[in-house]
């Protein structure tokens, strides 16, 4: 176990590495700031971000609207699908919902939002938009594969649909909706950045990025998409590692 997962760690670093050098070769054969900034420009602009206290404030608006629209999508996506999984009309009422939610392009929902709402509120509302169905799908998956495993036994004692719910499909359900949650966190910072930027939301990363493609900034706009994609990963390890943890305790 110990060796895969070393291997797995050795794959990922020369992932990351390969990335590295074709960025390296990219920017010294355009050799052009305004088209593709170097790495060390682009670290250079980080660490004067990072001492920036503008920054930090814009920073903590894009993870406070991120979290906010993930918990939102958390708690109705978890509550519909438990609905779905014990009712089959509401999971056909539903289906068409999701699908159209799927498919439903993101920019035309923005530009929708800001007639109806304001650039602080857009991103939140969009980014629900795309997480729900993603959280939906993966707690009904999940509670699935539970009712399969343990579906006749409930039945065979009569167990009450409370205590299926509370004591047996939602903590068996726990550990894997938490492993899907990462992936769905980092989407939503994905979603609620592109929508700030749309938006050119106020004391935003989306809006410090709108602001520096408009002076052609562009060591400053890489980055700004190197820290999202460092926050994604933080996001994507955290909820893995309290997924691990959670797996651990139940066994």
């Amino acid at each position: 176990m110990k060796k895969q997962t070393l291997y797995n760690l050795l794959l990922s670093l020369a992932a990351v590495v390969l990335l590295w050098a074709m960025w390296f070769i990219a920017a010294l054969c355009l050799r052009n700031d305004y088209i593709l900034p170097n790495f060390t420009d682009a670290f250079r602009e980080m660490g004067r971000l990072l001492g920036e206290a503008a920054f930090w404030r814009a920073f903590a608006g894009t993870v406070l609207r991120t979290v906010v629209s993930f918990l939102i999508s958390l708690v109705l996506g978890v509550l519909f699908a438990v609905l779905a999984s014990l009712k089959r009309g509401i999971r056909a009422f539903f289906a068409p919902i999701v699908s159209i939610l799927r498919t439903v392009p993101t920019m035309a929902i923005i530009l929708m939002l800001l007639i109806w709402t304001t650039p602080r509120v857009a991103p939140v509302i969009v980014t629900f938009l795309v997480l729900f169905p993603a959280v939906y799908a993966a707690m009904l998956t999940s509670l699935d594969e539970v009712k399969e495993r343990y579906g006749e036994v409930t039945k065979v004692y009569k167990i009450p649909a409370s205590r299926k719910i509370f004591r047996m499909y939602l903590p068996l359900s726990a550990p894997s909706i938490l492993s899907e949650s990462g992936s769905i966190l980092s989407m939503g910072l994905k979603i609620t950045v592109s929508g700030e930027v749309l938006a050119n939301t106020y004391q935003s990363i989306g809006g410090l990025m709108q602001d520096a493609k408009m002076f052609v900034e562009m060591p400053r706009l890489m980055a700004l998409t190197l820290i999202c994609i460092l926050v994604g990963f933080a996001l994507e390890g955290l909820l893995a590692l309290i997924s691990k943890c959670v797996g651990r305790w139940r066994a």
